[in-house]
């Protein structure tokens, strides 16, 4: 799995590459324990490098994919628009993600180093 490691912040990031699609929580937490590997728990990924699954929250796979980044102290930023998301509970989920601070859905990668940060 491709990460690129990013000094921001004096923190480092893992930038997941663009092509990588991450189909299933075991997916994920490969991807997770790469990054922990590499020295950072703080993961960057574009909204594209989630398999569809994951926004339907009925699948369970993002509620799966969030609960391994807590259990192994991980913090995750996913880059998209989600000003249209269109469901509901969906909405519900990205807010209190972003509350919690542990998978965070920002606009852009800056945002993601950002709300990483500190």
């Amino acid at each position: 799995m491709e990460i690129k490691l990013i000094e921001k912040h004096s923190e480092v990031f893992a930038l997941v590459a663009e092509d990588l699609i991450i189909h299933s929580t075991q997916d994920a937490a490969e991807l997770l324990m790469n990054c922990l590997y590499s020295g950072t728990n703080k993961m960057i990924l574009k909204h594209t490098n989630l398999d569809e699954s994951f926004f339907n929250l009925k699948t369970g796979l993002a509620g799966d994919i969030l609960q391994k980044f807590s259990t192994y102290d991980g913090y995750l930023a996913i880059v998209g628009d989600f000003s249209e998301v269109k469901s509901d509970s969906l909405r519900a989920f990205i807010r209190e993600s972003n509350k919690v601070r542990r998978i965070n859905f920002v606009g852009s990668v800056e945002e993601g180093y950002a709300v990483l940060s500190g």
